[in-house]
């Protein structure tokens, strides 16, 4: 796609659309109808052609468009891209030219011609964009390409909103179009004064994105003391969160940004059970998780796997809080505990810790009531991934026995269990159990047999009255080669899930059946990498 870029000053979108080249598209020339306009000195120093085409005194629009379409016609070029041109053009250039488009800083209709931000500011709107549209011969008026909103806030004044709508919606809108006419998705209808973009869909993983949230709270700081941080809301969430949970410890610190990021993992993480669950959560990995018959059981299984670990962590419960499990919690120092409620008199105990965050997150819901919310989101510089989240939940029924020996109905319900909570551990991860609660858990090792090592070390030194004698092995990932199976079995392990898929799966479950394990595949891996 080949470009002829109008401006008449310094047409910034412009030589933005030259730095990105969205579709591969570039500027076959940039003129302007000023002489001295920088975006002439700009345009050169980059090695692209320029013309400067001044209206002479009393010259009509007509003759001087003519001599502008005569000095681009030494020019290749399929679309012609306004920035900032202030010149109307007329009907003769627009039928002799490629497709013109024009970039406004409004929300066409409203604040059209000179001045928007100022028209804006005056209205009293709270929320102003920019506008992508096709030219015609009335000003602003043209069939609309595109749209991006930009929010106007109590401080603003035209200078502020001006380079907000420039590098924030300009820049993200103008070069989209210019995509999707390089990617041939543009049909224009110059008589209907219509268009269409093949493509433009919606559903879960829409080809545009317009995400509004509202700062919940300016936090002490991020990750680290030296970060500013901010949390903001979802409003339309639906589903139980720690975002905006009422903190119930009145007088204690406000969360931080560690704190919202490792609640947000515990949560998430009992949730995945029906019964009566507790975990414990560090750095946002699993330092412990069980499920028992009482709560106060499920917190004392889960603390047990690694008490060590637990010092500073985030508890979460699936259950309401009561005194018993409130003073076994506060028998160590713990930066939160969430819960779907609390009696009265567990918070009489959890309130004797001063700095203890006390969140109440409400009814978490039953069944897929738990995971309304489809889809996860990760920020990047430049952009942000959205996946659909992990809510796999394999029965025994689901698992493939690939080995000699079937596992045992007790082995099955904790391949089960442990698949659940390995989900929740930073690849690559390994997690031994056995019943429903955690023995010992290698978490984000980049070698998948030391993950191995480091659960079998975390059971042996840091596991309170636990072992991995007789236990269950999970890992998120197949087994590259049979070295993991042979350091799990010194372990003791006699069981392992697993989602196979390696070209070496028959070394690997050769080495299960040599020492009498029995091995479930699951066909799907569970990475988690955040």
């Amino acid at each position: 796609m080949k470009i002829a870029g109008l401006a008449s000053n310094r047409g910034r979108n412009l030589l933005h659309i030259d730095d990105v080249a969205p579709g591969g598209a570039e500027l076959s020339v940039v003129l302007s109808n000023r002489e001295g306009a920088p975006i002439v000195e700009s345009a050169a120093e980059r090695g692209i052609p320029t013309e400067v085409v001044d209206r002479e005194p009393d010259e009509s629009r007509e003759s001087h468009e003519r001599r502008i379409l005569e000095r681009l016609s030494n020019y290749d070029f399929e679309l012609v891209c306004l920035d900032g041109y202030m010149r109307v053009l007329t009907r003769e250039f627009l039928d002799s030219a490629p497709t013109t488009i024009n970039v406004h800083p409004s929300l066409l209709p409203a604040f059209s011609g000179m001045d928007a931000h100022e028209q804006v500011l005056d209205a009293g709107v709270r929320t102003t964009g920019c506008t992508v549209h096709v030219v015609t011969e009335d000003v602003d008026s043209g069939p609309i390409l595109t749209q991006e909103p930009v929010p106007v806030y109590e401080d603003d004044d035209a200078d502020s909103l001006k380079h907000r709508v420039l590098y924030e919606a300009e820049f993200t809108a103008y070069p989209r179009v210019v995509r999707w006419f390089a990617e041939d998705r543009v049909t224009v209808d110059e008589d209907a004064e219509t268009v269409s973009i093949d493509g433009d869909t919606g559903g879960d993983f829409p080809t545009r994105r317009i995400v509004s949230e509202d700062r919940g709270d300016q936090l002490r700081y991020g990750e680290n003391p030296h970060q500013d941080a901010a949390i903001y809301v979802d409003d339309a969430c639906e589903e139980a969160t720690v975002v905006g949970a009422p903190q119930l410890n009145e007088g204690a610190k406000g969360m931080g940004y560690n704190n919202y990021n490792d609640a947000d993992a515990a949560l998430s993480l009992i949730k995945e059970f029906e019964e009566p669950a507790a975990a414990v959560i560090k750095h946002t990995n699993p330092a412990g998780c069980a499920t028992s018959s009482t709560i106060a059981d499920a917190y004392d299984r889960a603390l047990r796997t690694d008490a060590k670990s637990a010092f500073g962590g985030i508890v979460a419960l699936n259950r309401e809080c009561d005194a018993e499990t409130a003073s076994a919690i506060t028998d160590s120092f713990k930066e939160v505990v969430i819960a779907p409620g609390y009696t009265d008199a567990a918070l009489d105990v959890l309130r004797e810790k001063s700095n203890l965050r006390v969140l109440d997150v409400g009814p978490l819901g039953d069944g897929e009531d738990r995971f309304r919310e489809t889809l996860t989101e990760k920020s990047l510089v430049g952009g942000r991934l959205v996946q659909e989240r992990d809510l796999q939940s394999p029965t025994a029924d689901d698992l493939e026995v690939v080995t000699e020996r079937d596992p045992t109905d007790a082995e099955l319900e904790t391949m089960c269990f442990a698949w659940r909570t390995l989900k929740h551990v930073k690849s690559n991860g390994i997690l031994f159990a056995t019943g429903t609660e955690t023995v010992g858990i290698g978490t984000g090792q980049v070698s998948r047999v030391d993950a191995v090592t480091l659960a079998a070390m975390k059971s042996e030194k840091d596991a309170d009255g636990k072992s991995a004698e007789g236990a269950v092995m999970a890992s998120d990932a197949f087994f590259p080669f049979p070295d993991g199976i042979e350091e799990a079995a010194d372990a003791g392990i006699e069981a392992v899930i697993q989602p196979g898929g390696s070209v070496n799966d028959e070394d690997v479950i050769e080495a299960a059946n040599d020492h009498g394990m029995a091995m479930a595949f699951t066909g799907s891996r569970s990475f988690k990498h955040d």
